[in-house]
C-alpha cells in the first residue's frame, strides 16, 4: 500500500503535468461560471413567474437551459476527475489547484455577498422589480462558495497549506466592503446634520441611503468577522497575513484616516481665513472627511495593535508604513506651500485662489509632519550597526528612489516649460507662473531624497565600521594544480581562495603532467573545495606580494612563488618557498 508521502514522491513533476493541471483547472473554472449563470437565469424566471417557466424572453431561457444542462454535467464530470486526483499530496500542493480554489472561492464570495446585500438593500424602498435576479444569483453563488469551502476543509483531502489564503481573501474583502459602506453611511448622516440636506437631491426620505449603506456595512463586517475570527485568520503567523495587515489594515486605513484629518483641517482653515466661496460649498467635503477619519482611525489602530503582537519584522514594517504615509502627506504639503508662495510672488493681487492653495498645503503639512515625527523618531537614529532595525535600509532606498524619480520628472517638466517660454509662447503667463507647480514638487522631492540618502550613507558607514576588516596583502593568485576538474569546480575553488585571501583575483590552471595527483581528491565536492582552500591558504600565510604563483605537485608538494612585474629592463624578481601537504604544513 502506498502512503501519501510515497505518492507525493512519485508524482510527475514534468512540464506535461503542469500543463495538464493548467488546462484542467481553467476549464473547470469556466464551466462552473457558465453553469452558475445558467442556474441563476432559471431560478430568476422561476421566482418571477412562480408558475409559467417559458414567459417572455425565449432566447434567454434557451441560453440558461443550454448553460445548465450542458455546462453543468461537463463541470461535474471534470470536477470528479480532478477530485479523484486530489488523493495525491502532490496534486493538492500543486499551484494549479491552489490558484483555482482561491480564485473560485474569492469570486463566489464576492458575487454571493454583493447579490444578497443588494437584495437586502432593495427591500428598504421596496424595489420589487430586481429582487428575483439578485436572490437567484445570491443563492447559486452562495452554494458554490460553500461547496469550495467544503473541498478546502475536506478531512481526507485537506489543503491545509492554503488555510491562510482563504482567511486573507475573505477578511480583506469584508474589511474593505464594511469600512467603505460605513464611511458612506456616516458621511450621509453627517451631511444632513451639518448642512441640513444631502449632497444628492432625491425624492426618497433622507434616511433611505443611510439605511442601505448600513446594510452593506453590516454585511461586510460579518464577512470580515467570519474569516478573521471564525476561520482563524488572526491566528496565522504567515507572511501573507502579515502583508494583508500591513497593506490594508495599516497602509490603506492610515491613508484614509490621514486624508480625512487633512480635509477637516483644510475646511476649518478656510472657514477661518478664506470664505471666498458660499458656506454650503465650503462645508461640502467636511462630512466625508469626518467619516473617513472616524472609520479609518479605529481600523488603523486595531491592525497596528495586532502587528505589535506578531513578529519583529511585522512590527517594524507597520511603523515604516505609517511613517511613509505621513511623510508623503507632509512632503506634498511642502510642495503645495512652495507653489502657493510662488503664486503669491507672481500675482500678489490674486489672493483668493492663492490663499486656498496655501491653506491646503498647510493642512497637509500640519497633519502629516507630527505623525511622521512620532513614527520615525528622527532624534533617535541608530548609533551602531546593531541598532539598525530590519527593513530600515530597504525603506530608505525605496523612498530615495521614488523621490529621485519624482525629482527627475519635475526637472523635465521645468525644462519643457522653460523652453516653451523661450521659444516665444507668451500666452501661458510668466516663466515663474509656468514652473511654480513642478518647482514646488521638486523642492519637496529634493528634500525627501536628500534626507533619506544622508541616512542611508550614515547606516552604510555604521555597517562598514562593524564589518570584519579583510586586509588584502595579495592582489592576484595563480594556482596550477593537477587536481581533476570533476572533483572540484574551478569557480568554487577560486571563490574559496579569494575569500581566504581577502578578495584577491584568482586564476586556476590544470597541470598536464601530474595525472591528477597534485592534491588528494575528496569524496564530496564541498569538502574537496574546503580542503584545497585550506591547504592553499596555509601555504600563503604570511606572504605579501601583488601576484603569487602557487604550483601544486608533483605529489603533495605546494610551491609558492612571489612574482614581481618587470621594471622595464627585462629583469624581474621571484622568490619561492615550498610546502608538503597535508600534514604539518611545512614550507
Amino acid at each position: 500500500m502506498t502512503g501519501p508521502t510515497d505518492t507525493a514522491a512519485t508524482a510527475p513533476a514534468s512540464g506535461i503535468a503542469t500543463l495538464r493541471r493548467l488546462i484542467l483547472y481553467v476549464l473547470l473554472f469556466a464551466l462552473v461560471v457558465i453553469t452558475a449563470s445558467g442556474l441563476s437565469g432559471l431560478l430568476e424566471r422561476l421566482f418571477r413567474t412562480a408558475s409559467v417557466l417559458a414567459t417572455g424572453d425565449m432566447a434567454g431561457l434557451a441560453l440558461s437551459l443550454a448553460f445548465t444542462l450542458i455546462g453543468g454535467p461537463l463541470a461535474l464530470l471534470l470536477w470528479w476527475f480532478a477530485w479523484k486526483r486530489l488523493d495525491e499530496v502532490a496534486e493538492r500542493r500543486a499551484p494549479g489547484w491552489g490558484l483555482y480554489v482561491t480564485g473560485m472561492y474569492a469570486f463566489s464570495l464576492i458575487i454571493a455577498t454583493t447579490s444578497l446585500l443588494n437584495l437586502a438593500a432593495s427591500l428598504v424602498d421596496r424595489q420589487e422589480s430586481h429582487w428575483p435576479s439578485r436572490l437567484a444569483s445570491g443563492l447559486v453563488w452562495a452554494g458554490i462558495w460553500w461547496w469550495h469551502r467544503w473541498m478546502w476543509k475536506h478531512p481526507s483531502k485537506p489543503s491545509s497549506h492554503l488555510e491562510d489564503v482563504r482567511a486573507v481573501v475573505g477578511s480583506v474583502f469584508g474589511l474593505l466592503l464594511g469600512a467603505g459602506a460605513a464611511i458612506a453611511a456616516l458621511s450621509a448622516l453627517l451631511d444632513v446634520a451639518i448642512r441640513g440636506f444631502m449632497s444628492t437631491a432625491t425624492l426618497e426620505p433622507w434616511w433611505f441611503p443611510i439605511l442601505r449603506s448600513l446594510i452593506w456595512a453590516a454585511g461586510g463586517a460579518v464577512v470580515w468577522w467570519w474569516h478573521w475570527f471564525r476561520e482563524g485568520g488572526r491566528r496565522f503567523r504567515t507572511g501573507l497575513v502579515d502583508v494583508a495587515i500591513i497593506a490594508v489594515g495599516i497602509f490603506v486605513a492610515g491613508m484614509t484616516a490621514l486624508g480625512g484629518l487633512g480635509v477637516i483641517l483644510f475646511v476649518l482653515l478656510r472657514l477661518a481665513f478664506d470664505r471666498s466661496d458660499p458656506l454650503n460649498d465650503l462645508l461640502e467635503p467636511l462630512a466625508p472627511a469626518i467619516a473617513a477619519a472616524v472609520i479609518g482611525a479605529p481600523v488603523w489602530r486595531y491592525h497596528r495593535t495586532a502587528s505589535i503582537h506578531r513578529s519583529t519584522r511585522t512590527r517594524r514594517a507597520s511603523l515604516l508604513v505609517t511613517s511613509a504615509v505621513a511623510l508623503a502627506a507632509a512632503a506634498s504639503g511642502v510642495g503645495v506651500v512652495v507653489n502657493a508662495l510662488l503664486a503669491a510672488a507672481v500675482s500678489p493681487l490674486a489672493g483668493g485662489a492663492t490663499r486656498t492653495l496655501l491653506l491646503g498645503g498647510v493642512s497637509s503639512l500640519v497633519v502629516g509632519a507630527p505623525i511622521w515625527w512620532l513614527a520615525w523618531k528622527p532624534r533617535h537614529q541608530p548609533h551602531t550597526a546593531d541598532d539598525i532595525p530590519p527593513g530600515r535600509r530597504l525603506y530608505l532606498v525605496a523612498f530615495f528612489g521614488v523621490s529621485a524619480v519624482a525629482a527627475v520628472v519635475t526637472l523635465l517638466i521645468i525644462g519643457y516649460r522653460l523652453f516653451e517660454f523661450l521659444l516665444g509662447d507668451v500666452s501661458g503667463g510668466s516663466l515663474l507662473d509656468r514652473v511654480r507647480a513642478p518647482l514646488g514638487l521638486l523642492v519637496a522631492a529634493g528634500l525627501v531624497a536628500g534626507y533619506h540618502f544622508a541616512l542611508w550613507r550614515h547606516d552604510r558607514a555604521l555597517l562598514a565600521a562593524a564589518a570584519p576588516v579583510h586586509k588584502r596583502v595579495i592582489e592576484r593568485v595563480t594556482l596550477i594544480s593537477g587536481y581533476p576538474p570533476d572533483a572540484v569546480e574551478p569557480e568554487a575553488l577560486a571563490r574559496g581562495i579569494a575569500d581566504a585571501t581577502g578578495g584577491a583575483k584568482v586564476t586556476t590552471w590544470l597541470r598536464a603532467d601530474d595525472a591528477g595527483t597534485g592534491l588528494p581528491p575528496s569524496p564530496a565536492l564541498p569538502a574537496g573545495v574546503e580542503e584545497v582552500t585550506r591547504q592553499v591558504s596555509a601555504a600563503l600565510e604570511g606572504v605579501t606580494a601583488q601576484h603569487v604563483l602557487v604550483v601544486a605537485g608533483p605529489g603533495t608538494r605546494l610551491e609558492v612563488i612571489r612574482l614581481v612585474a618587470s621594471d622595464g629592463t627585462g629583469a624581474g624578481k621571484t622568490a619561492a618557498r615550498s610546502a608538503a601537504s597535508p600534514g604539518a604544513d611545512q614550507r
